[in-house]
């Protein structure tokens, strides 16, 4: 147990010693922040930590600014918390404001705050540390809050995230806004899991699991100085090493990321030669397999290791620049019916796909030729799912779709596509009426004769609802007035 101690130790004096060689021009350090200290997007815009190697304030998000904690004096901006993140970016006059309180406030307009960062208790100070860590303490240097126990979608060294606090990736690179991934360790089990953020903590959504199910309660994940990801138990026993760690420490810092691809990365990044983050460890190496990916009606397809996402059959984006945003019907049924008065449909075949199986009817022991005419035969059926003999009758839309090129079930998607001919279509009238010409017609003759200047000659009202039903015709003294 003292070895064991003693190597930690010797490892957290070369982090804290790398940082403490570390050092930016951007910002004038500044360790202890004292309350009535402000930042501005234009003026003083971050505090550093002791070392320079973190800062704490705004940085540029789309066309304005957010708050958070980012690595200072690296080439690209890499930021590893923002608060609260679903927030708009703020304009260039706002204000972050450590007030006399106690309290961190956003002023965006006058006498309106947003809070940052609020303590249960009275706060006398705050620190940017040296680990990334952003901190509230008392006038006793006890943390009163922090950003560590709030993460966003990164963990940095000696960071930790227990099974009741969930992670969320990004929507991108550069927005850092709540993405469609999550994290967490499921309570009660110990297995870390990944899941769309729209899927439930169901097996059928778990894209990714580290394997430790069953291991108890109260499990953490941890990251270590030297890369090291790693679940420890409530009795702090290693239950499953992620990464083996190891890696080189001067110089160096690392960080896990859900990105917002869906993928859990450890980056690493050289302080020395302040190079680019590099990738040294992904959960995921087939980039199609997160849940959610591509939108409805769409699937994701691998291109040159690149993911791509596709529209079912008849089908076109609903926003080209957005996979996420998914696919729509080029051709809504309701929108032409044939001469004959019904919709016209085909029958294509996507192969090696994967769904979300969300069937209102379910056939057993069948073919896929009996699976296709069950589709096509059903009213209610749009998207038919064939696979060993099972066939799945769905309805619109579908979800969390991929191609699968391994499988040996050949799994069949059977789309249903609407195939009207356009000469044959009807178009219907409106740290929803057709107007016959010859009711129109008859409808114009009648009005007519009803405004004959001989009253002798216009017809009863009798006579008028018979003629316009069709069931008479004008009299002849009507037809010689209309020919004269």
């Amino acid at each position: 147990m003292k070895i064991k101690f003693h190597v930690l130790l010797m490892k957290s004096l070369l982090f804290f010693l790398l940082c403490s060689s570390y050092t930016v021009t951007a910002q004038q350090n500044q360790s202890h922040i004292s309350p009535g200290s402000s930042l501005s997007p234009t003026g003083n815009f971050s505090w550093l930590s002791a070392s320079g190697l973190f800062a704490f304030g705004f940085y540029p998000q789309g066309n304005g600014y957010a708050v958070g904690v980012f690595i200072s004096g690296v080439p690209e901006q890499t930021v590893v918390w923002t608060a609260n993140r679903d927030n708009p970016p703020v304009p260039r006059n706002s204000n972050l404001l450590f007030n006399t309180e106690g309290s961190l406030v956003l002023q965006t307009t006058p006498g309106q705050d947003i809070n940052i960062a609020e303590a249960s208790g009275v706060v006398s100070s705050a620190s940017v540390l040296d680990s990334g860590n952003f901190v509230l303490h008392n006038s006793d240097q006890e943390i009163m809050w922090q950003s560590f126990d709030r993460p966003t979608d990164t963990i940095l060294p000696t960071q930790r995230l227990p099974e009741n606090r969930g992670m969320f990736s990004s929507v991108s690179e550069t927005d850092h806004s709540t993405g469609i991934f999550r994290l967490k360790i499921m309570p009660q089990d110990g297995n870390l899991v990944q899941f769309p953020k729209d899927g439930a903590d169901a097996t059928e959504y778990n894209y990714w699991q580290s394997g430790t199910s069953g291991t108890g309660g109260n499990v953490s994940l941890n990251l270590g100085v030297d890369g090291h990801l790693y679940l420890l138990n409530n009795t702090g026993f290693n239950i499953k090493n992620i990464t083996e760690g190891g890696y080189q420490e001067a110089g160096m810092i690392y960080f896990m990321r859900l990105d917002y691809d869906g993928i859990i990365r450890l980056y690493s990044h050289n302080l020395t030669e302040k190079s680019s983050k590099s990738v040294l460890w992904e959960s995921l190496q087939d980039k199609c397999i997160p849940m959610g990916l591509c939108g409805y009606n769409s699937f994701c397809v691998l291109n040159d290791e690149s993911p791509e996402c596709r529209c079912l059959p008849g089908f076109v984006p609903v926003n080209p620049g957005n996979r996420t945003a998914g696919c729509e019907r080029n051709f809504r049924s309701e929108s032409c019916i044939n001469r004959s008065g019904t919709v016209r449909s085909s029958i294509k075949q996507v192969e090696n796909t994967v769904w979300e199986d969300a069937s209102y009817s379910d056939l057993s022991q069948t073919t896929k030729e009996d699976c296709e005419q069950a589709c096509s035969a059903d009213g209610n059926c749009e998207v038919a799912l064939f696979s060993n003999g099972q066939c799945s009758l769905q309805k619109l839309p579908l979800r969390f779709g991929r191609r699968d090129l391994n499988t040996d079930s050949k799994n069949i998607a059977f789309v249903k596509l609407h195939t009207t001919p356009s000469s044959d279509c009807i178009e219907p009238k409106e740290e929803d009426e057709q107007v016959e010409l010859k009711q129109l017609e008859r409808m114009i003759k009648v009005a007519l004769w009803c405004i004959l200047d001989e009253p002798s000659l216009r017809p009863s009202m009798k006579k008028v609802l018979l003629m316009l039903e069709g069931t008479v015709g004008h009299s002849k003294s009507s037809k010689s007035y209309f020919l004269s």
